[in-house]
């Protein structure tokens, strides 16, 4: 959910630099390198463009509960209750002996009736 809030809510540019109608270089979140074409401001021919687009995030992130249509009030609740009916529980089951402990071990009742598993 917190990603989701930092994308919507960030903003970037990218930089585009053409020479023609080439793409030389492209950058986001800088100035894009140029083709080593230095242009006079004299000069009526430009052969080389830069583009920039930039991507504003959301400004505002309070949302006023006040303002929540009938719709949306129906999608939250029949979420909710879908979200809550997905996981089943289990009966609790009872273990009788719980409360009791073992009995002791006096000796290894195997070992004085020489009784082995092979």
């Amino acid at each position: 959910m917190a990603l989701l809030v930092m994308l919507s809510t960030m903003s970037f540019t990218v930089d585009k630099h053409f020479c023609g109608s080439q793409l030389v270089d492209k950058a986001v979140f800088s100035k894009a390198k140029t083709c080593g074409m230095q242009m006079n401001a004299e000069t009526e021919d430009h052969c080389c463009t830069n583009e920039k687009i930039s991507v504003e995030g959301q400004d505002e992130l309070k949302i006023s509960f006040d303002s929540i249509d009938f719709h949306q009030q129906l999608f939250i609740t029949t979420f909710t209750f879908t979200y809550f009916e997905l996981f089943e529980t289990l009966p609790k089951q009872s273990i009788p002996f719980k409360d009791y402990s073992p009995p002791l071990i006096v000796s290894d009742i195997q070992l004085e009736d020489q009784v082995f598993l092979i």
